[in-house]
């Protein structure tokens, strides 16, 4: 089943556009990790119709293979925003997929937190400790064996906990199932108050590519305009939220229903 963060009708859209028809496109995440937050602006702006767009819905998931299953369920969404290695798992086991656009290449929204009185201080401590991430092939997944390896760990030296969502990783942390939450931001500036950040991955990891554009071979050859248009209209987004981050935090605010200040916090880390 399809987990919608956000259904957005777009009745204000006008119906005589080179793209009249509605489409949807799918987001991992989006409402809950800022990478979506530029699609959000970008709806808001008026971005998606300037291009002439009519995008009436953004499908969002638990990150992981459901991005993708999201974004093939009925084989109707030309465009999807995935995690790298979801996306190259998918294309090794035999999928009809591209990627297209290289979206965001940092994974700085991403922490790992402890409760605040955890005797664990750093990676160093990792071993023998439950550590969650969202979903299968996921980032946090591949982000957490990567913090084992620069810890001097392999993944038998700990156990890495499926949660099924950020959001689920606090309450697993909350409960005690596990030992160290991946947290993305903006939900980490929401909380940082009530836990403490063991690592950040911007200070510990190099560049990443945390999310990338992707659309299927049959979709790239019908669909290439509007493909290009999404693109297009992504791109001013991310121009507008590093030229008016404010303003950015505070269409993001309600879009992603936070506070405007954890938005704003979240934009700028």
């Amino acid at each position: 089943m399809r987990k919608w963060a956000c259904w957005l009708i777009g009745a204000s859209f006008a119906a005589g556009t080179a793209f009249a028809y509605g489409e949807e496109i799918a987001v991992g995440n989006y409402g809950v990790s800022a990478n979506g937050m530029p699609f959000g602006v970008a709806l808001v702006k008026g971005y998606f119709k300037d291009e002439g767009l009519n995008i009436t819905g953004l499908i969002s998931s638990a990150g992981g293979g459901t991005s993708l299953r999201n974004m093939l369920a009925g084989g109707g969404v030309p465009y999807g925003e995935v995690n790298p290695g979801g996306v190259v798992s998918a294309i090794l086991a035999g999928a009809d997929l591209k990627i297209v656009s290289d979206n965001v290449l940092t994974v700085a929204e991403v922490v790992w937190a402890v409760k605040p009185d955890s005797p664990i201080k750093s990676i160093k401590d990792f071993k023998g400790k439950k550590i969650g991430y969202t979903n299968p092939r996921s980032t946090s997944q591949a982000l957490a064996r990567m913090l084992l390896k620069a810890g001097g760990y392999t993944e038998a030296d700990a156990e890495l906990v499926k949660t099924g969502g950020f959001g689920e990783g606090i309450a697993a942390l909350d409960s005690g199932q596990i030992d160290v939450a991946a947290i993305t931001e903006p939900l980490w500036s929401k909380v940082k108050n009530k836990y403490r950040a063991v690592v950040v991955a911007s200070e510990t990891l190099p560049p990443l590519d945390n999310v990338v554009g992707v659309t299927t071979v049959e979709m790239s050859e019908k669909k290439g305009d509007f493909i290009r248009a999404v693109i297009r209209a992504r791109r001013k987004a991310v121009i507008f939220m590093r030229e008016h981050p404010y303003a950015a935090a505070d269409i993001d605010a309600k879009q992603y229903n936070i506070d405007v200040e954890v938005a704003n916090s979240a934009i700028r880390n």
